[in-house]
């Protein structure tokens, strides 16, 4: 299982779709962060996630959370991903998966498949929401429900 409701968020430093270095440090006191993982840029599930976050970003955006999608993909993919989809949100390439097992988000389907795994963190880097389900859809709602619970 993964990190839980209380537990406090590992530090991680990972280049973002622009080759800028993203870490949380820069984060934790001051925002809000939904850190979504999830298998692959431009795949039909990942890509319904990807643009449901995208659809309510500005509710995000409006109570001050920052939206994060992490997955082992390369920046020049998650490039493309995001200017293919208009993706307003950071994309975080994490290639060797060691932010994925520092969070504990265990594999699916067999062990064949990256997991998807949702996280709300408030300003603390307290985790105050999970959700682990390989299906796409309610990511995004339980997320937004969560940061408006905490904003």
């Amino acid at each position: 299982m993964g990190l839980k409701v209380g537990d406090r968020i590992p530090d991680f430093s990972l280049a973002d779709q622009h080759g800028n270095t993203f870490s949380t440090a820069d984060y934790i006191g001051k925002k809000p962060m939904v850190i979504f993982f999830y298998p692959k840029d431009n795949t039909p599930g990942c890509t319904k996630e990807a643009c449901s976050f995208r659809d309510s970003y500005a509710e995000f955006a409006d109570r001050g959370a920052e939206v994060i999608g992490i997955s082992a993909d390369s920046e020049s993919s998650h490039r493309k991903f995001a200017s293919m989809y208009n993706l307003p949100f950071v994309l975080l390439s994490d290639p060797g998966n060691k932010v994925r097992k520092l969070f504990k988000v265990e594999k699916a389907l067999f062990n064949l498949l990256p997991g998807r795994e949702t996280y709300v963190v408030d300003k603390k880097g307290l985790v105050v929401m999970t959700f682990n389900n390989m299906g796409a859809s309610g990511h995004m709602t339980r997320a937004l429900k969560a940061i408006k619970s905490i904003t």
